[in-house]
């Protein structure tokens, strides 16, 4: 190969690495932010106007054959549906409020990257959702279990144990009220845990507030947390982790 033909290849790819779409004044589309990042861009459908949404997951599913959209209502959907973007489907998760448009022949690369979830309650499980979708778009097997929360304590070793013996990369804690679950979990495993604050409480620690900060202070190490109802954030960081974890398996079977 010449110099010349090189210098293009590697042009190209940088391009690829940095393109950016203008999509007429509407947004700028970051189609190169999943091969730069290992992160898919995520549209934040809340305060968007619905046509304007399903306009720019038009764009990215003609681009990239996928627009995943958070924070969405059903009327962001049904203008999405009302767009029949050709030969794809679009999906709606109303407990997570995302959005997931695909062209009929994409397809999720899998990275074998394992990540556990736990929540503490039933009502933390919007967020939950969020990280789980996140994580398998990213390419991450996922294991989730509801409702093991200290109120009942007892609930907890049973998914744990299934967990450690799937060998999970990284486990994300969701809780809210007063957000102990991270603390416990993480004084019980040597995998890394991120803890995840929602909302779901009142009174004193109104809206995640006593459970951001108490998974802020906790006494175990290992723990990262991310912001207030913040599942798309944890299932990114989650996914980048356990994506991480598996190549190095896949690099220690090549060698022995």
């Amino acid at each position: 190969m010449s110099r010349f033909q090189g210098g293009l290849k590697f042009s190209a790819k940088r391009n690829q690495l940095l393109a950016v779409e203008e999509l007429a004044q509407l947004a700028k589309l970051d189609v190169g932010r999943e091969i730069r990042k290992g992160i898919p861009e995520i549209v934040l459908a809340d305060g968007k106007d619905p046509a304007d949404v399903a306009t720019i997951a038009e764009a990215m599913v003609r681009r990239g054959g996928r627009a995943i959209i958070s924070r969405a209502t059903k009327i962001h959907f049904h203008a999405i549906e009302s767009k029949r973007i050709p030969d794809s489907k679009a999906e709606y998760f109303s407990k997570s409020k995302i959005i997931l448009v695909k062209s009929k022949t994409y397809k999720t690369k899998r990275h074998g990257g394992r990540l556990g979830i736990l929540t503490a309650g039933t009502s933390d499980i919007p967020v939950a959702e969020e990280s789980e979708i996140i994580a398998e778009e990213m390419g991450c097997e996922t294991a989730v279990y509801n409702d093991v929360g200290v109120a009942g304590l007892h609930r907890l070793f049973k998914p744990l144990t299934r967990l450690l013996r799937w060998d999970a990369d990284v486990i994300l804690v969701v809780a809210g009220r007063e957000g102990a679950l991270p603390t416990v979990v993480a004084g019980l495993v040597d995998i890394p845990i991120i803890g995840v604050p929602t909302s779901r409480s009142y009174g004193f620690g109104d809206k995640g507030i006593a459970a951001l900060a108490a998974m802020l202070q906790s006494c175990s190490l290992g723990i990262a947390v991310v912001n207030i109802d913040g599942g798309v954030g944890a299932g990114a960081i989650g996914a980048l982790i356990a994506n991480r974890a598996a190549q190095s398996r896949k690099r220690q079977e090549i060698r022995s």
